[in-house]
């Protein structure tokens, strides 16, 4: 699932690719991936003439803003954005298309169909859901080492878990928590009201600076992720545990292990992140 970076990665690219471009009509394929409105016809009324003005983000969900709507967008496991020519072809995994008077198209595909689509008047967007309980972002000023503190000590939940909770912080996925994790030097299974203050404030660090390296590489490509022009991420070459089940540690040369916590595939260097450290 594309996380933080990557939806950042996509955000800047489309709102160059479509920033502007008026809306003639849509094409809706897949009528489930519309959850607000419930009718899709009047998702389909509502945009109808309108211009793209913007392109947010908020966490893992992008905000396409026109000038009196807010289209929130999930794209989960496989959801794409593209720009195409109203003549080219497209598959059966292409679910929304958004006609625009210039005769380009925004499409939006997605092989497992997880992504939704929710439609607010603008300025209500962030009063309902999915926004409306999600945590800060891990740039903003309200993420702070005394506010992580905070939620971490008030949990019985292993960390892990609980840095995948987008009510805690938005915008980390599996990926970045393993990585900030390792960089930090914290078992995955340490529960999190057992971090000291040190840790807590390393914790707070590698989190930014994770995030805020991957956002400049575009990301990471694991499985199918592409920004909205067909690009790479390349902050994969860069991961020191995700995905690295049986390498050599880059610190320390211990294999890496790969477990299970809260559900969730999890890679870790059992020398560097030792449990009862």
């Amino acid at each position: 699932m594309p996380e933080l970076p990557e939806v950042e990665t996509v955000r800047k690219t489309l709102v160059k690719l479509v920033q502007s471009k008026q809306i003639e009509n849509i094409t809706v394929y897949w009528p489930k991936i519309i959850k607000t409105p419930l009718e899709v016809e009047q998702f389909i009324d509502a945009l109808k003439g309108e211009t793209i003005v913007d392109v947010g983000r908020r966490g893992k969900f992008l905000i396409i803003y026109t000038g009196q709507y807010a289209l929130v967008s999930h794209l989960r496991m496989e959801g794409r954005y593209g720009l195409y020519q109203q003549e080219e072809p497209f598959d059966k995994h292409t679910h929304v298309i958004f006609h625009f008077t210039d005769g380009t198209e925004l499409r939006y595909r997605d092989v497992r169909k997880f992504g939704t689509m929710h439609l607010y008047t603008k300025g209500e967007e962030f009063k309902k859901p999915p926004l409306m309980e999600l945590g800060p972002e891990p740039f903003s000023k309200e993420f702070t080492k005394q506010y992580l503190k905070s939620k971490l000590s008030k949990t019985n939940r292993k960390i892990k878990p609980a840095l995948l909770d987008q009510t805690i912080l938005v915008g980390l996925g599996n990926i970045y928590v393993d990585e900030a994790l390792f960089r930090a030097g914290i078992h995955p299974e340490r529960l999190a009201s057992s971090l000291t203050d040190k840790e807590i404030a390393t914790l707070h660090k590698e989190i930014a600076d994770t995030l805020g390296e991957a956002v400049k590489k575009g990301g990471s490509t694991i499985r199918s992720y592409v920004n909205s022009q067909g690009e790479i991420g390349m902050f994969q070459l860069e991961l020191y545990a995700y995905g690295r089940e049986g390498d050599a540690c880059k610190r320390c040369g211990t294999p890496l292990e790969k477990m299970k916590v809260g559900g969730r595939g999890t890679h870790y260097c059992p020398n560097c992140q030792r449990l009862n450290s």
